[in-house]
């Protein structure tokens, strides 16, 4: 891994993930749990530490750390495990209405992979930028929270279930920034 893309302990990381061909996968209840689950089981057995969040329908953004900088091994084991587990289970849903397409477009973008896997469903452009003064960090989050208000779901940051910005967040934050 490039230098350019390692992670250390000693900051905060803007993360964000992108469905490939910006699919929106996140728009049924079952693919969002698969990923609240797995952000949960990162944060209590792989040290991630969430501070501020978002998941959109076609995408996910975070301020995150870890303090072991182990930050980049665990984002890697994050997308592998999701990517498998989401596909599964679109697979195997009997009311995805697109599942044929979306499997389609997640062989057609793993066959054109450099690794040249069989399916790809997360980007491979998304790499964690640090932060390092307060003003970037709070660019960040005011523009993590403003994600659905700017693409024309919610009014408000807090109206949006699957945000930090929401008081009855499913992802449990270590602490506010």
């Amino acid at each position: 891994m490039s230098e350019k893309y390692k992670t250390h302990s000693d900051g905060l990381y803007f993360v964000s993930f992108s469905v490939v061909g910006w699919i929106d996968v996140f728009t049924r209840r079952e693919y969002q749990e698969i990923v609240i689950d797995s952000i949960a089981y990162c944060q209590q057995h792989k040290n991630l530490k969430i501070y501020c969040y978002c998941t959109m329908p076609s995408h996910i953004h975070f301020i995150s750390y870890s303090e072991n900088g182990e930050l980049s091994n665990i984002l890697r084991d994050f997308k592998s495990f999701t990517a498998k587990t989401l596909i599964k289970a679109i697979e195997e849903n009997p009311e995805e209405s697109r599942k044929e397409w979306m499997l389609n477009k997640f062989e057609y973008y793993g066959s054109k992979s450099p690794q040249k896997q069989k399916n790809q469903f997360w980007k491979h452009d998304n790499h964690p930028f640090f932060l390092f003064t307060n003003k970037m960090i709070q660019q960040k989050v005011d523009y993590i929270h403003n994600n659905p208000v700017e693409a024309g779901f919610v009014n408000q940051p807090q109206e949006w279930r699957l945000s930090s910005a929401n008081e009855q967040s499913p992802i449990k934050l270590n602490e506010r920034i």
